[in-house]
């Protein structure tokens, strides 16, 4: 008989498991190093990162006139295209006007609309247009908007607007004083424009072009590998860093469905690096969480310079034949506080950042300028982009 203790295997000792032990903790200590050291990805759906070229919104414009006005429409002597567009409109509809006549259309204002037409829009849908007074006219508060014809880019009439405008503004006054609560030069008529023409759809083609949001190589080589993961290869081509195209399939009841799963493709894509955004315009600093600062040293200061004049009077003596004269004494000043040097700290986080900013005690307009010259001496982890 052959005992089956002899051909069991060993089991290990001590020294041998602590050797399986620290090779398994180097290994999971290696993933880390490698998990940590490569940027943060995140997975978003393709129709959230990127668009399908053709499929977009399309501006239309008109100029028409609105009546109804309560006394609040153009002054016609100082806009005579207001009156030209009635005398015209007249004509059209059969009514002469005798040549030379001053008319005056209190109650009529010239206006321009505007609207966006949808992708896939068809004749017979409505749309919302925007009404916005072109003249001198006080309000457009109850005001009834005549048929105006809106024209795309291209010049061809692609809806047709007409109704009463609502105008979200109120306001009155008499006696010299007024008061008015938001804009009453500008309305909205919901669902007030129709669809005249289609726009010629992209759909019916074998192949569709993709845009990214952003030129971007990486992102378009993720793009590519996350759809023909789904789809099989060769169903992609990138064209650049940001159009791609994608093959249709030839039956035209399969598209939509093609499309929809396009849609939902999750792609990689890399988190925003460090960034300030800066608004010259309004003053206003935007920072996300990745900003950082080395140690650096600022020097901040303010110069002040006062220029007046201050008028005084000159009173002779009593009795004096001299005369009263009232002169003007200049004066000007320059104030500069001292400016201290200020040492900031390292800062690993957004409110470290913050906190170490806060201690120049700068005005908005100031920070801007500290900023960049931080980024410029290398102080300042982020990249800085001006708006």
């Amino acid at each position: 008989m052959v005992s089956l203790a002899a051909h069991a295997p060993r089991s290990l000792g001590p020294r041998p498991r602590r050797v399986v032990n620290w090779c398994r903790g180097l290994l999971i200590a290696a993933l880390l190093i490698v998990a940590f050291d490569r940027p943060a990805l995140c997975a978003d759906r393709l129709k959230d990162i990127a668009s399908v070229s053709g499929v977009r919104n399309n501006q239309l414009i008109g100029y028409g006139l609105a009546v109804g006005l309560d006394g609040t429409g153009d002054q016609t002597t100082q806009t005579p295209f207001t009156r030209q567009s009635v005398i015209s409109m007249l004509q059209a509809l059969g009514v002469s006007v005798p040549p030379g006549q001053n008319v005056q259309l209190k109650n009529t204002a010239a206006v321009i609309v505007t609207a966006t037409l949808p992708a896939f829009s068809r004749p017979g849908q409505s749309i919302d247009v925007t009404v916005s007074s072109l003249g001198n006219a006080k309000s457009l508060r109850g005001g009834t908007l005549l048929m105006t014809p809106l024209r795309g880019a291209d010049g061809q009439v692609y809806g047709m607007a007409q109704g009463n405008i609502v105008v979200g503004g109120a306001g009155a006054g008499g006696g010299g004083a007024s008061v008015q609560v938001n804009q009453l030069s500008a309305g909205r008529i919901p669902g007030g424009a129709s669809v005249e023409r289609a726009v010629p759809g992209q759909l019916d083609q074998e192949m569709i072009q993709i845009e990214l949001a952003r030129s971007d190589f990486t992102l378009m080589q993720n793009t590519l590998e996350a759809i023909e993961k789904r789809f099989g290869a060769g169903v992609a081509m990138p064209v650049d860093a940001r159009f791609l195209r994608v093959r249709l399939p030839l039956d035209a009841g399969a598209r939509m469905a093609f499309l929809s799963q396009l849609e939902q493709v999750r792609v990689e894509t890399e988190a925003v690096g460090p960034r300030v955004i800066v608004n010259a315009r309004t003053g206003s600093v935007v920072m996300n969480q990745l900003v950082t600062v080395e140690p650096c040293a600022v020097s901040h200061g303010s110069l002040t310079i006062r220029v007046g004049k201050e008028p005084q009077v000159s009173q002779p003596q009593p009795f004096s034949r001299g005369e009263t004269a009232v002169t003007t004494q200049d004066s000007a000043s320059i104030e500069q506080p001292k400016a201290a040097l200020i040492a900031l700290p390292a800062a690993a986080s957004l409110e470290e950042v913050v906190r170490g900013l806060n201690l120049l005690g700068a005005n908005v307009n100031d920070l801007i300028s500290i900023l960049q010259a931080m980024k410029t001496a290398g102080a300042l982890q982020a990249d800085i982009e001006v708006i």
